[in-house]
C-alpha cells in the first residue's frame, strides 16, 4: 500500500511513514493511492468475528505487507483489551430500525480512544523496529488530547505535547490530560478557540526545522491510521445490523469531520453505507457545506457540545480531494484560498458527489438541552450533549432502513450540562471515578505559534 497527500508535491509513501508522519511534507493529507477492497462474504463474517479480529482485517487492507496479519491482530487484541465492555463498541435500540452505538468505553471515556489506543501500539511497532524517538504535537477540542494521553503515557520512544484551548472544554475532559504524572506527557492551555490550537499545529509541521530536529509526528485526525482505525465500527455495527445485504444509514456528531469521513473509507473498501448525516451544533461550517455549496469559516461559538466547536474541519480536504476526482492541484488552490480567505466555493460536480453520500443538519443549543431529556424519558439512556446533537437530527431526517447514531462520548464527561438538563447526575465508571482528586500538571501559553513551537523544542530535548 502507497500513499499519497491531497495536495500533490510529496512523493509516495508507504503506511509506515504515512502513520509516523501524519502530515505530507506538502501541508496536504495522505490518502490511499489506491483505495483497497473488502469482499461481500467476508463484510458478512463479520458479524461473527471480535472487534479485535474485525479491526485487523480492516487496519490489514491499509497497512500491506508492512505489519504480518499476526502482529496487526496481536496489537489490536492488546488495544482492545482496554476497554470496559467486552463488545468494546455495544448497540442499544432507541427505536425502531434506530440504534445509537456506544463509542465511549476506552480508557477516557470518548470515541477517539477506539483509534489512539491502536495508534499508541502502532507506534511502538515501527519505532521500535527503526530506533528512533518522536515529538508528537496534538490539538484537541476536548476529546483527542485525552485519548492521546491515555495511549501514550509512558512511552518509551515518544514524548507528547497537548494544546487545548483555555476554558473551553470541560473539566473531566481536562483532567484526563492534565492529571498524568509521567514525564513523557506536557499540556498547554492555549488562549484561543481550537482553531487556533490547529493552525499552531500546522504551521509547527510546515516549519521543517523543527519537524526535523524534534521528529514531529501528528496524532489527530490529520493522521490516516486514525481515520482507518475509525472505519471499523462502521463495518461492526453494520454487519450486525445484516450488512452487506442491508444498508445501513449513519448519524455523527462532527467537529473535525474525522468520524464522518470514516464512515465514507468504509464504504470505499465495500460496506454499503445508505447515507452519512452529518451532525453539529451552531458551529455549523459542515451542515452549511453540504446544503449551499459553499465552505464557509465563521466565527467560532462555545456550546454544550465542545468537541464541535470547530470552523475548519480538516478532514474535508480528504473529501474534497476525493470529490475533484483526486486533482490535488485544485485540492492545494482551493485549501490555499481558504486558508487566506475562509471560503471555498465547491465545484458543482464536486458537490454533487459529496451529496450523493453526505448531508448535514445544524441543532441549536435548546433543542440539544430538550434531547437529553426525550431521550432519557422515551429510552431510559443517558446522553451526553454531542450525541444529543446527533440524536436531535432524527427529527429532521427522513431515513430508510437501519439507522446508527455514533455516541461519541460518556455523559459523566459532561457532568455539569448533562444534570441541568436532565436532573440526572451521570456517574464516572469505578476505573475513573478518583478524577477529581488528582493534581493537575499544565502549562498556559498564549495562542502563538512561535511561543508553542519554543515550548514544544525545550519539551522534546529536555
Amino acid at each position: 500500500m502507497r500513499y499519497i497527500s491531497t495536495r500533490g508535491e510529496s512523493s509516495a509513501v508507504g503506511f509506515t511513514d504515512a502513520v509516523l508522519g501524519g502530515l505530507a511534507p506538502d501541508g496536504g493529507l495522505y490518502v490511499p493511492e489506491a483505495w483497497p477492497a473488502l469482499a461481500r462474504d467476508r463484510i458478512a463474517a463479520f458479524a461473527g468475528m471480535s472487534y479485535a479480529q474485525v479491526a485487523a482485517e480492516v487496519l490489514g487492507a491499509f497497512a500491506g505487507d508492512e505489519i504480518t496479519p499476526a502482529e496487526m491482530l496481536a496489537m489490536c487484541e492488546e488495544a482492545y483489551a482496554t476497554f470496559s465492555h467486552r463488545a468494546v463498541v455495544p448497540m442499544v435500540q432507541i427505536g425502531p430500525q434506530t440504534f445509537i452505538a456506544e463509542l465511549f468505553h476506552g480508557p477516557s471515556l470518548a470515541f477517539k480512544d477506539v483509534a489512539m489506543q491502536i495508534l499508541a501500539r502502532l507506534y511502538d511497532h515501527f519505532l521500535g523496529r527503526q530506533g528512533r524517538k518522536q515529538t508528537i504535537l496534538c490539538a484537541t477540542s476536548g476529546d483527542t488530547g485525552g485519548a492521546a494521553v491515555e495511549a501514550f503515557r509512558g512511552a518509551k520512544n515518544v514524548k507528547v505535547v497537548v494544546m487545548f484551548p483555555e476554558g473551553r472544554i470541560s473539566e473531566v475532559q481536562r483532567r484526563f490530560m492534565t492529571t498524568a504524572e509521567e514525564g513523557n506527557i506536557a499540556c498547554v492551555a492555549v488562549n484561543g478557540t481550537f482553531d487556533d490550537c490547529q493552525a499552531i499545529l500546522k504551521d509547527a509541521f510546515l516549519d521543517r526545522v523543527l519537524r526535523q530536529s524534534v521528529d514531529l509526528a501528528a496524532v489527530n485526525s490529520i493522521n490516516f491510521a486514525r481515520i482507518a482505525a475509525q472505519s471499523v465500527y462502521y463495518f461492526t455495527t453494520a454487519a450486525a445490523l445484516g450488512a452487506p445485504d442491508r444498508p445501513v444509514n449513519f448519524v455523527v456528531p462532527s467537529g473535525n469531520f474525522g468520524d464522518a469521513f470514516a464512515g465514507y473509507v468504509a464504504r470505499r473498501l465495500g460496506l454499503p453505507v445508505k447515507r452519512i448525516v452529518v451532525a453539529t451544533n451552531s458551529n455549523d461550517i459542515l451542515a452549511r457545506a453540504f446544503t449551499t455549496g459553499r465552505y464557509t469559516r465563521g466565527a467560532v461559538q462555545p456550546t454544550l457540545s465542545p468537541a464541535m466547536d470547530i470552523q475548519s474541519a480538516s478532514n474535508f480536504e480528504r473529501l474534497y480531494f476525493e470529490a475533484v476526482r483526486r486533482d490535488s492541484v485544485e485540492t492545494a488552490r482551493a485549501f490555499e484560498a481558504f486558508r487566506t480567505s475562509g471560503v471555498i466555493d465547491i465545484p458543482p460536480v464536486a458537490l454533487s458527489y459529496m451529496q450523493g453520500i453526505f448531508s448535514g443538519v445544524a441543532i441549536g443549543e435548546d433543542e440539544t438541552t430538550r434531547t437529553i431529556v426525550s431521550t432519557l424519558n422515551e429510552t431510559g439512556e443517558l446522553i451526553d450533549p454531542h450525541t444529543a446533537v446527533a440524536v436531535a437530527v432524527l427529527r429532521h431526517v427522513d431515513l430508510e432502513g437501519p439507522t446508527v447514531v455514533m455516541s461519541t462520548a460518556h455523559p459523566a464527561k459532561f457532568p455539569d450540562d448533562v444534570t441541568r438538563a436532565s436532573g440526572v447526575q451521570p456517574m464516572l465508571p469505578r476505573g475513573v471515578a478518583s478524577l477529581s482528586g488528582r493534581r493537575e500538571r499544565f502549562d498556559r501559553l498564549p495562542g502563538d505559534a512561535d511561543t508553542i513551537k519554543a515550548y514544544v523544542r525545550a519539551f522534546a530535548e529536555a
